[in-house]
């Protein structure tokens, strides 16, 4: 299992984030990824609109899985509505 950090960014609105984190959440347990840390940054300013939204809710996670799991939780989460944008970074040790 390798080590990664997941930035997401949800629309602004308190139900598209319980009901995306709630998503992800049991996306991450049925792949068997391991979420060692979740830090729930708040609503920012984005750079540039994104899907007509001119701020994002920001979480942050640390988590342990399979690069194969990655790749398959990258699909998925493109398919996803509640989330602006998300980047998966593999964490060096």
């Amino acid at each position: 299992m390798r080590t990664y950090e997941f930035t997401v960014i949800f629309k602004p609105n308190d139900e598209e984030v319980a009901k995306g984190k709630e998503t992800i959440a049991n996306e991450f347990k049925e792949a068997g990824v391991q979420v060692t840390k979740e830090d729930n940054i708040g609503i920012k300013f984005l750079a540039y609109p994104i899907k007509k939204s001119e701020k994002g809710h920001y979480v942050y996670y640390e988590l342990e899985a399979n690069p194969e799991t990655i790749s398959t939780l990258d699909r998925h989460f493109k398919l996803m509505t509640p989330i602006l944008k998300f980047l998966f970074v593999k964490k060096d040790n």
